[in-house]
Order: C-alpha cells, then sequence, then structure tokens
C-alpha cells in the first residue's frame, strides 16, 4: 500500500472503512484458500493483503478514539 493510498484512507469515515474492512477480509480469505490449495501463485500477495488490512484496522482504531 503506497503512502498516496494511506493518506485516502485516514479521509474515509468509519462505515467506509468498515466496508473496505469487509472486501479485503473477503479477498483475504479467498487467498488463504488458494494458498492451502496450492492454486495461488503469487505468494506475496496474501502478505500484502494481510498488512493491508492491518493499516486499516489502526487507521478505524485511531478514528475511534478521536471520537470518544
Amino acid at each position: 500500500m503506497k503512502t498516496r493510498e494511506k493518506k485516502e484512507l485516514h479521509t474515509k469515515d468509519i462505515t467506509e472503512l468498515k466496508k473496505l474492512l469487509t472486501d479485503v477480509n473477503n479477498s483475504l480469505h479467498s487467498l488463504q484458500l488458494e494458498r492451502q490449495q496450492g492454486r495461488l501463485k503469487n505468494t506475496r500477495s496474501y502478505l500484502i493483503k494481510r498488512k493491508e488490512l492491518a493499516v486499516i484496522q489502526t487507521i478505524m482504531r485511531e478514528k475511534e478514539e478521536q471520537n470518544a
């Protein structure tokens, strides 16, 4: 995830981030299944999605702390 994309995530509200979180989580699950079946050719994509998921969760947590 590029720095510009991270900055764009900071501009989104919590509902948009939750939707994005479920999308990334679903794609991560499908990548995990492909990896277990041996069909995943680019294994790095699994790690990239995990990091993207962590970034989204961190931004959500920061926004929830600011609103509380």
